[in-house]
């Protein structure tokens, strides 16, 4: 007999073979319908696959939604292929995972048929519900290495037969058959999966597109055809899905960057932003508003070089760790012609190496031991709106988000090992208020040390525990900020909190970070005179709360729908007319606005009102301030706020200047 642990402590006794789906149904009916799958100590395994020792186990149930839905996600997956088979016989399977919000699969189609596309994935889908409703078992088998091999080729499934020769040899593999006759269909899969195609709901997956893909990901292989889906355990968490997704797309920063006139990206300054002045204006109000904020945190703000030598970033450990993400340039040496027409670069054999900075902490480092500094003058808090360049791969690159050229809201504190708690909680508050004040709510993690690092576990020791002290003294390590520690996802040279906001339609973004760093001050030789009169390093804390501007612009965007607050907005309100004669009227109101410090422009144009107000409701702009010829005799204005349920509210100028004065000024500023 062999002694299973359930997670109540409770112990049974049963024989060698038992599968968890039995045990499930000695415990009870209820249990044993709602069962999926199973945790044998700790593994997720098959609820079908028999214990053969001791072992704690946990049933899992639909309930257990992580669980969950990698199971489904999977098991839609291995349908998608089934169904693909079914409806194109001689079409190659190849690989198909479950992701985040779904599934894909891989296949290679026929040269008759050609690639799949987007008109066929409801033909698909239905074949996929009838797999469905068939109930299928999935039962899962142990092949060898060669009986795979040669069932593969048999039958002509070359990238099965590929990937199955370089599998290690006389391990066992895994296959699961969906169904229980010798001839039903199967995969190669280290599973598991659920009991059962019917533990599917048919009515909570959708196919969602088709697009190209290459064998194992490498262009000079075959090109396949996947195709996408999105699977969840409901029908109502499915529409949810979609829902966010449309939400999603009308939210895209890259299309209403395009309707607001914010900005645009073209393909000779590729991963860069051509900044225009309305989406400039934005940039610039947070610019303003971050720099209040790190005054009154006691920051001093300075400037560094884009460019520094190789062996700087050689020293900082950098271009170990980073250089593949770094831009390096020679020292140049032209080279004039004989007619001097012109001149030809060249590179010098002994060039100095120069790179473009991908993060301000060097430099900071090196401002830092410019004379000599005492325990008496830390902390020492240093600011930069740093613009920074990474070589980003061209495919991962997406509008705003994920761009070359990028500035940080940086900064570095240099303190002494006694101050670091105190100061990590003290940006921590900071971060709270920023994020407050643009309407997010947040969670904070701590990301811990990577297997790649530099530094004495001792000093990780110590810098993982500060971090997390600090988060507990201000109030942040419980579950209303959603606390969690990460293993393995630290830098290499520090552990880091990390910020991750949740944005109007529930998507999460990570924005800020602090990192308590012991390496770099050790590596480039940083150091203070403390009280005993000795040399000793600083902790260097790296912090960030926008992140990078760029990417912060973005969020803000998709987050308001481009409906930005007031004080954001690039244009905080429109001043349009009705009738000509309201021109003069409407010039007027225009300049007691302007004078007023709102950002104002006037609509004079010979066009009705009702076109007027589609286009600067269509551009985002918050107030439309609409006069004619009665709102000129009685200096009044109709107010029509976007996104308002009232169409127009009817104010005196004076009260229109004062109301819209207040909504414009920056949070941080109001009373």
């Amino acid at each position: 007999m062999i002694r299973i642990t359930l997670p109540d402590g409770s112990a049974r006794e049963v024989a060698p073979g038992t599968t968890p789906a039995d045990i499930a149904a000695a415990i009870g009916p209820g249990l044993a319908k709602a069962a999926i799958a199973a945790r044998v100590d700790g593994e997720l395994r098959d609820l079908t696959r028999p214990l053969e020792g001791d072992a704690a186990l946990a049933l899992v149930t639909a309930k257990d939604e992580a669980d969950a839905l990698d199971l489904a996600r999977h098991d839609y997956a291995h349908v998608l292929a089934e169904a693909v088979q079914n409806l194109w016989p001689g079409t190659q399977i190849t690989f198909g995972p479950s992701t985040d919000d779904g599934f894909y699969y891989d296949f290679a189609p026929t040269a008759e048929r050609g690639m799949f596309t987007e008109e066929e994935l409801p033909l698909i889908e239905a074949e996929m519900r009838k797999i469905i409703a068939a109930n299928e078992p999935l039962v899962r088998e142990v092949w060898s290495r060669q009986q795979l091999i040669e069932k593969w080729q048999a039958e002509g499934e070359l990238f099965k037969a590929e990937w199955a020769a370089e599998l290690p040899e006389g391990e066992e593999l895994t296959v699961y058959r969906a169904g229980t006759a010798p001839d039903a269909w199967l995969d190669m899969c280290r599973g598991p999966h659920l009991p059962s195609t019917g533990k599917l709901d048919p009515n909570a997956f959708k196919l969602m597109r088709v697009s190209g893909a290459y064998w194992r990901g490498d262009q000079r292989n075959p090109q396949l055809s996947r195709i996408y889906g999105t699977g969840w355990l409901n029908k109502k968490q499915l529409d949810a899905h979609l829902h966010r997704l449309e939400e999603a797309a009308k939210r895209d920063h890259r299309k209403l960057g395009q309707e607001m006139d914010l900005f645009h990206l073209q393909q000779e300054a590729h991963g860069s932003v051509f900044w225009h002045p309305k989406g400039y204006r934005i940039w610039r109000e947070l610019e303003a508003y971050m720099r209040r904020k790190m005054d009154g945190a006691g920051y001093r703000e300075i400037k560094t070089p884009q460019l520094m030598d190789i062996r700087q970033w050689e020293q900082s450990g950098h271009w170990g760790k980073y250089a593949e993400n770094m831009f390096a340039v020679p020292d140049i040496v032209p080279e004039v012609d004989a007619e001097g027409a012109g001149a030809t670069p060249k590179v010098a054999p002994d060039a100095d190496w120069m790179a473009i900075k991908p993060m301000n902490c060097p430099a900071h480092v090196l401002v830092f031991k410019q004379g000599i500094t005492s325990y008496r003058d830390l902390p020492i808090r240093l600011g930069e709106m740093g613009c920074c360049h990474r070589n980003e791969p061209h495919g991962a690159l997406h509008g705003l988000m994920r761009v070359r050229q990028f500035t940080q809201d940086d900064a570095h504190i240099f303190c002494t090992e006694s101050q670091v708690v105190e100061e990590v909680r003290a940006f921590c508050t900071l971060a709270d208020e920023v994020y407050r004040d643009f309407g997010f709510s947040y969670h904070v993690k701590l990301a811990l040390r990577p297997e790649k690092r530099f530094g004495s576990e001792a000093d990780w020791d110590k810098a993982e525990q500060e971090l997390r002290d600090a988060v507990a003294v201000a109030g942040m390590a419980n579950d209303d900020y959603g606390w969690e520690e990460l293993p393995g996802e630290g830098a290499f040279y520090a552990p880091k909190l990390e910020w991750h906001l949740t944005d109007a339609i529930g998507r999460t973004w990570q924005v800020g970070t602090i990192q308590g760093d012991r390496v770099l001050p050790e590596r480039l030789d940083a150091s203070f005179v403390g009280e005993d009169g000795g040399k000793h390093r600083p902790v260097m804390l790296h912090r960030a709360i926008f992140g990078s501007y760029e990417r912060f612009i973005g969020i803000l965007i998709e987050h308001y729908a481009g409906k930005l607050p007031l004080w954001l907005a690039p244009v905080q309100a429109v001043v349009a007319t009705i009738v000509s004669e309201a021109d003069d009227y409407a010039r007027d109101v225009t300049a007691k606005l302007a004078a007023a410090g709102i950002r104002v422009e006037t609509d004079l144009r010979n066009e009705k009102i009702n076109y007027k107000i589609r286009e600067h409701s269509l551009a985002k702009v918050p107030n439309l301030l609409v006069v004619g010829k009665r709102e000129a005799e009685e200096d009044k204005v109709a107010l029509r706020v976007l996104g308002s349920d009232q169409p127009q509210l009817i104010l005196t100028l004076e009260e229109a200047i004062a109301r819209l004065k207040e909504e414009a000024t920056p949070p941080d500023l109001r009373g």
